[in-house]
């Protein structure tokens, strides 16, 4: 399918959505990330946008992009109501087409999954590739299909951490995976709904 009926699907979702004033960080971004000293952050899928205000707060320069043009018109709408507009830039990128410039200390990659076609292992192997010396990717993927996901697929298939890993093909000279695992958590979603969910969650550093 073409970008413009990718384009009108995430606008669709986010515009349907109540507007968020002061959106929540990932669990596992705060997990990974609050011992880390501040830096350039790149955050894929930024959606609602509580990842790169949680970072921005922390001190982190924050790039943070999506498809969505409703999506990054709302985080560029509260970054500067919230006092951080000089610490988050929001930018619309199709990652199947294009892919932010810079190099960076942090990239996450939180639930980047898509109905429509999206080539992740070239974008994670670039996303690698983007990072300093001493830089981590964070991928989480979703291990199970929450209540209110908008993929009620009946029978899906969800690849493992180290089979993400595996895809990127890194150099392990070059790259390092600190963590691969997929732990458990009760997680809440529209209205209040709580459900336990699985993540898979992939962490990467660059060691050279």
């Amino acid at each position: 399918m073409s970008t413009t009926d990718a384009v009108r699907f995430w606008d669709g979702v986010y515009a349907d959505r109540p507007r968020v004033i002061d959106p929540q960080p990932n669990v596992l971004l705060a997990e990974t990330v609050s011992t880390l000293p501040p830096g350039d952050a790149l955050d894929l899928g930024c959606g609602d946008g509580g990842d790169a205000l949680w970072l921005a707060r922390r001190g982190w320069q924050i790039t943070a992009v999506d498809i969505s043009v409703v999506a990054v018109e709302r985080l560029a709408g509260l970054a500067r109501s919230h006092g951080l507009g000089d610490r988050v830039v929001a930018e619309r990128h199709d990652l199947r087409q294009s892919f932010p410039q810079g190099r960076f200390d942090l990239i996450c990659a939180h639930y980047l999954h898509t109905p429509f076609d999206l080539d992740r292992k070239t974008v994670l192997r670039r996303a690698a590739h983007a990072l300093r010396p001493g830089g981590r990717l964070l991928v989480v993927d979703h291990g199970s299909t929450a209540p209110w996901s908008w993929n009620q697929d009946p029978d899906p298939r969800y690849p493992t951490p180290s089979e993400v890993a595996a895809g990127m093909n890194l150099n392990p000279v070059t790259w390092t995976v600190e963590r691969a695992d997929a732990p458990r958590r009760i997680a809440t979603g529209p209205g209040g709904r709580t459900a336990e969910v699985t993540d898979h969650v992939l962490l990467i550093r660059r060691t050279a």
